[in-house]
């Protein structure tokens, strides 16, 4: 079954987004920082603050989850002031 894409334009709406995703797919914070090869607290951080985290290391935590991101460019009126980031 097809979900709707979600649209993430800042870290505060990644933060939610990751989490849900990790708990949909029934993992604990500790049983993703098994298969990540991280510690809890580095999962438990990367949820509360994905921008202080890689882009690669965003990119692991999304394969184990299942997941991938698609980059589609935005219309002229959707723009997002870079002062959110």
């Amino acid at each position: 079954m097809d979900r709707p894409p979600h649209t993430v334009r800042t870290p505060q709406q990644l933060a939610p987004l990751m989490r849900a995703f990790r708990r949909q797919a029934g993992l604990s914070q500790a049983q993703l920082a098994e298969r990540l090869g991280i510690s809890r607290q580095a999962v438990g951080a990367l949820e509360r603050d994905p921008a202080s985290a890689s882009f690669e290391r965003l990119m692991r935590v999304w394969a184990v989850l299942g997941l991938e991101i698609s980059l589609q460019q935005r219309s002229p009126r959707e723009n997002t002031s870079t002062s959110e980031w």
